[in-house]
């Protein structure tokens, strides 16, 4: 008997999360159908939202009580979305794996500690912190000052060139969203690089080895899991972050960004700026239709997970 109701509460345990994630997808299938219905695919490739006059009187479309004028289409929010996020995982990778290197591997004991853990609490600031230093300090800077030099001297480069804009847009968000993955990558890193047997480190030195090499050339290949793994979960945090990008990314409405400075939008950020607005919708699809983003937005989350095991996969069955 205790077998059996300890085996019980081990598969109630392990079905938690994926019942979880199974009754969230149905509900937000559910609550957003009518948009569904109402929307089509083309709301996925289509930059045209737009709420309608709420002040008329709602009609009838495809069965489906909506405002006059009413039209829902979120492509700009997907490009926006994992633009920056995949961005802001570019500039986050680099940094996050040589901090972790530096300081398992070339500081001192008694400072690699406190360093350390300095860039752990960098994970515990609220993301409205990171978006008003975003806003304070980012915004002045990149748009005065970094963004036309950038234009002037590399506008050669596609995507950095044409107007640098005002400092709101698609790189500053990259960048905000780059510094609140960095502690997670980090910190995993860290752990990784301390687990790899020293003989090996050692051997890469005494080849002739310089520590760039040594990390490039045996310590990554180790860690390629890991560093999957971590970065499946940075670009989860990424896709997801809503306070911080809502102060900085500029709430770009229908259009796609043409160059990194453009202002942009993503899911996460769009459903917390447009939901007073949606309230104001007596037929409620307006709501509904920005339920139906937060079921892209985990249908994608989920699609990227995914992505990466099929890739972990593939490498296993590589090795």
């Amino acid at each position: 008997m205790k077998v059996s109701v300890f085996r019980f509460g081990l598969v109630g345990t392990a079905s938690f999360l994926p019942l979880s994630l199974i009754l969230l997808v149905a509900f937000l299938t559910a609550y957003s159908w009518p948009a569904i219905q109402y929307n089509g695919l083309q709301f996925l490739w289509t930059n045209d939202w737009n709420l309608g006059s709420l002040y008329g009187n709602p009609v009838s479309i495809h069965g489906q009580q909506v405002m006059p004028g009413a039209r829902y289409g979120i492509w700009f929010l997907v490009v926006g979305t994992l633009a920056s996020s995949f961005l802001a995982l570019l500039f986050a990778l680099p940094i996050a794996v040589g901090a972790a290197y530096f300081l398992v591997e070339m500081m001192p004991k008694w400072l690699s500690g406190p360093l350390a853990l300095l860039v752990d609490l960098l994970a515990a600031i609220p993301s409205v912190v990171f978006g008003l230093w975003g806003y304070v300090l980012l915004i002045p800077l990149l748009g005065q000052t970094v963004f036309p030099w950038m234009t002037q001297h590399i506008g050669f480069i596609p995507y950095l060139g044409g107007s640098p804009g005002s400092g709101y847009g698609l790189l500053t968000t990259a960048i905000v969203l780059a510094f609140m993955i960095v502690p997670l990558i980090s910190a995993t890193m860290r752990e990784g690089i301390s687990a790899i047997e020293p003989s090996l480190k050692e051997a890469g030195l005494g080849l002739g080895l310089n520590r760039l090499e040594v990390l490039w050339n045996i310590i990554l290949p180790k860690l390629k899991t890991t560093l999957v793994g971590v970065s499946i979960l940075a670009l989860g945090r990424a896709l997801g972050e809503t306070m911080a990008v809502v102060m900085v990314s500029g709430n770009a409405l229908n259009y796609l960004p043409n160059n990194i400075y453009t202002p942009i939008s993503t899911m996460a950020a769009f459903i917390v700026s447009q939901l007073e607005s949606a309230l104001q919708d007596p037929t409620n699809m307006a709501v509904e239709a920005l339920a139906e983003i937060a079921l892209v937005l985990l249908v994608l989350t989920v699609i990227v997970n995914i992505i990466a095991r099929m890739i972990l996969w593939g490498a296993k069955v590589r090795s």
